[in-house]
């Protein structure tokens, strides 16, 4: 069976990103696009490395026709979603790619985001889409809300550890060095060449950064008690990616044997011999989530370190392996392709 979908946002990289997964997913079919500032133009001119594809001509979502539609994708900028989701067909099914619904606490939302939630009423029904952890909901649900990029890395890192009780709650330092297409498609100054293209730079930092809401959220959850990570991420001159680099207190091995009995049946989540330390370049493309874990010098301490793509299995490549859970797909349907190297 073919499932007809929107993507809401698809001239940005996420949109972007989903069109070239779903262009050769055997069952999902783009039957809209929609892109406001560039309503009338081809996919393939915003985006000439789409140019061989066969997709409907970007449009404004005011004039999409959702009778047909069974899924909409939404890659808008944060904020957008929630009244745009509110006023959808109840019949359609929604997998938001931005913030508007991942936190479960309208307070919080408006604390890290800085705005009012236009949707209040819908968020109790909004399944969080860490897909590893959430799978049985995320298959009964009508609105499941993607993560942030950052927040998946090191929740694939650190969650079962937390589940599992093997390392010190109050000792997580997390430093992550992530890829220049994580801040979006729209122009900014300090994300020109000249200015990012030899350079590495610290952001958000001091607990600034808004992915922690979802760390603070899911992980005060697993542990039963407040639980706030050291976080620092950091902008390096590479298109995509993240790696998570987590320092934690344990025993090292143990930790290894936690990852690896938790993620042994996940098809995306790949847990290297111990000692073995991941590499941005050996997922890049690809849904596939590496992890590492290398003992310290001094015994009791152990680095994680988590490796994907931003923009794939960190934003549209678990979107689509969600849609695929809510249309009672296979969840590895389109997202099995190795990742592009080097």
């Amino acid at each position: 069976m073919t499932h007809n979908v929107a993507i809401l946002g698809a001239s940005g990289y996420t949109g972007a990103e989903l069109v070239r997964i779903i262009a050769t997913h055997p069952n999902l079919r783009i039957a809209a696009l929609s892109a406001d500032r560039k309503a009338g133009q081809a996919m393939g001119a915003v985006f000439p490395h789409l140019r061989h594809l066969d997709l409907p001509m970007l449009t404004k979502i005011e004039d999409i026709d959702f009778g047909d539609i069974e899924l909409v994708f939404c890659a808008l900028p944060h904020g957008l979603s929630q009244a745009i989701v509110r006023d959808l067909p109840r019949s359609v099914k929604v997998v938001d790619l931005g913030a508007d619904f991942r936190l479960r606490s309208t307070e919080d939302y408006k604390r890290w985001y800085g705005l009012d939630h236009a949707a209040p009423e819908m968020q109790p029904e909004a399944v969080y889409g860490l897909t590893e952890f959430y799978r049985e909901p995320i298959r009964q649900a009508r609105l499941v809300a993607g993560t942030g990029c950052n927040a998946a890395t090191v929740q694939f890192a650190l969650r079962p550890l937390i589940k599992a009780g093997v390392i010190d709650f109050d000792d997580i330092i997390c430093d992550l060095k992530n890829g220049i297409s994580g801040a979006g498609r729209s122009l900014k100054e300090n994300m020109l060449f000249a200015e990012r293209s030899t350079d590495v730079m610290g952001y958000s930092i001091g607990g600034k950064h808004r992915h922690l809401g979802e760390l603070d959220q899911e992980f005060t959850m697993i542990a039963g008690r407040k639980l706030e990570i050291m976080f620092t991420p950091h902008l390096v001159p590479i298109n995509r990616g993240i790696l998570a680099t987590c320092y934690v207190k344990g025993e090292a091995e143990g930790i290894h044997a936690a990852l690896a009995k938790r993620y042994a049946d996940e098809p995306f989540l790949n847990v290297l011999p111990f000692g073995e330390a991941p590499s941005m370049g050996n997922v890049t493309g690809s849904n596939f989530c590496h992890i590492g874990v290398i003992g310290d010098r001094k015994a009791g301490r152990a680095t994680v370190i988590a490796t994907l793509d931003n923009l794939n299995k960190g934003s549209s490549g678990q979107a689509v392996q969600n849609a695929n859970l809510m249309l009672g797909l296979d969840e590895t349907e389109g997202l099995m392709l190795a990742p592009v190297f080097p």
